[in-house]
This record gives C-alpha cells, structure tokens and sequence, in this order.
C-alpha cells in the first residue's frame, strides 16, 4: 500500500456562513442588488498556500473594479460545499478554480475572462526531481520522464474518487488504459524493493497523479511514500534533496515564483500534462463573461 504522510489544512468556518450572508445582503437589497452586494465583495479561495490563492490576490490589484473585494481562503471541500449550495439556489458564487477538475463534470460551470492575464494562458504540469535523483535511480527517472496524460485522463480519476477511494480509482483508471500506462514502463528493468520518495499537494487533482505514478512504480519493484505537502514545502524539500520526484508542479504562472526561487537545485524533467488553465469561475447562469465585470453593476 502506498503509504502517505499526515496533511494538515488550514480550516475555515462553516461553508455555509457566506452563502447565508450573500443570502441577507440579497434580501436587504433587494433583486437588484448587485453581484458585489449580494457576495459582500468576497471570492471564495482554498487553501491559503495554494499558488491560485497568490495569483488571486494578485489579481485583486490588477484590477482596479475588484479594489473593494476580498479573497476568503478556504479549502477544496469547502469550496465546492459553496458551490453545491449556490447552484441548487441559483444564487451567485464566484471561486477560485482551475482544469483538470471534476466540478467541471458535475456543474454547468465557465471561468471568467481574464483581459489582464494575471492568470496566464494555458498551465502545464511537470515533472520534477532532486539533483543525483537520475544517477541513484536511473529506473526510476525513466519511468517518471515517460509519464505523460491528458486533462481527461485525470479528470475522470477525480470523478470516480467522489464514490470510491483515489487509490481505487486510480487502479481501475490504470486497468482501463494499460496501452498507455505499459509505454511508460517498455524496456525499464524492474528493481526489488527500491524506497522513493514522491512529493505532491494536498488537493484531489495532484491526488490522481500521485496515485497513478506511485502505483506504477510500485508495479515495477519500488516503495513508495507520498508526502502531501505545500507547495513552498516541496520546492524547498526537492532543493534540499529531502523529496527524491514529483509529479505535481504547474508552471508557469501557479508555481512560478517557486521555481524562480528553487529552479537552480531541482531537475525540471519536463511537461506531463498540457491545457490546464486556473482562473475566477461562475456558474454559467451568472450573467457575466469577465473579471472585469465583477463591479458594482447591477445583475
């Protein structure tokens, strides 16, 4: 079994307390009243560590119509209580989100416009390592250079682990598209029982790819532990040469400044996953398009 170190989240007071208040601002105001009104100038985040968190609060600057509202951090699950309970009331809400996502599957959902491109274009996940990671586990850099899927791949793995542990889902993900999978691994000696360490983050999208990687290399002969921590964390631990790989990492604007700060001791070995995209997102019943319409205009 894949073994994974305790995760510590940032808690937040009851998913419920904004909806509740967007609810009386709406009624104190009145149908009209607008977005800003009715959410108390408030976008609700996740967890404050979270490279989409800083990219938020940098647009916060950016734009000069959000100079009066605020980012409430949160958590994954958090946020998408929010989202579940504004959708079955057809109420406003306006989150932090990103692709590969399964709100995306179970909602009508559309990120808003971006003129500024705080939030860049299209992200890419990479895979990383320590220094002296390919020279110690030379079958083990192999595997990990070749891993490469696409947004779907994860999506559905994110989907399914809503009725079933991710490491259920990722095993039958893995079964489904053994095609695939077996590229990853053709002509890669099998090792007996080799420790590594893996690096990830504590939310459901790194989750899938963790699983999925870690279950292959385990296939393959190694002993695996997954360490979920924050991003600063694992940047700093993969410097150091405390993490040996990860798979995790979106570049280049979410983790960004992260490599500014690390990229001379880690080992970028390249792209494992392209058209990902962070960004504000509304339900598609909101009749906005853009960041840039999130003022005091009415509904």
């Amino acid at each position: 079994m894949i073994k994974s170190t305790p995760l510590k989240l940032v808690s937040l007071a009851s998913a419920g307390l904004l909806l509740a208040a967007c609810g009386d601002d709406a009624a104190q105001n009145g149908e009209d009243a607008s977005i800003g009104d009715q959410l108390d100038y408030t976008i609700t985040g996740i967890e404050p560590g979270a490279g989409i968190t800083e990219t938020t609060e940098q647009a916060l600057n950016a734009y000069d119509n959000l100079s009066d509202w605020e980012l409430e951090t949160s958590s994954t699950a958090g946020m998408m209580g929010q989202i579940d309970s504004a959708i079955a009331n057809e109420e406003p809400l306006v989150v932090t989100g990103w692709t590969p996502h399964y709100k995306f599957e179970m909602y009508d959902l559309k990120f808003l416009e971006d003129p500024e491109g705080v939030y860049g274009d299209s992200e890419f996940v990479h895979t990383m390592s320590r220094i002296g990671f390919e020279e110690d586990m030379p079958e083990a850099y192999a595997i990990l250079e070749n891993f490469s899927w696409e947004v779907d791949d994860m999506q559905q793995i994110m989907l399914d682990a809503q009725d079933m542990e991710f490491d259920e889902a990722a095993s039958d993900w893995i079964e489904e598209n053994r095609d695939l999978t077996d590229s990853w691994v053709e002509g890669i000696d099998e090792v007996d029982g080799q420790s590594i360490e893996l690096g990830s983050f504590p939310w459901d999208s790194e989750r899938a790819s963790s699983q999925v990687i870690s279950q292959i290399l385990e296939e393959h002969g190694f002993d695996v532990t997954v360490s979920n921590v924050d991003p600063s964390i694992l940047f700093q631990a993969l410097a150091q040469g405390e993490v040996d790989a990860t798979v995790a990492p979106w570049l280049p604007t979410t983790q960004g400044a992260y490599l500014e700060q690390y990229g001379d001791d880690i080992v970028d070995m390249g792209v494992n996953m392209e058209g990902t995209v962070i960004g504000l997102v509304v339900p598609a019943y909101m009749d906005i398009d853009s960041i840039e319409d999130l003022t005091g205009d009415t509904d």
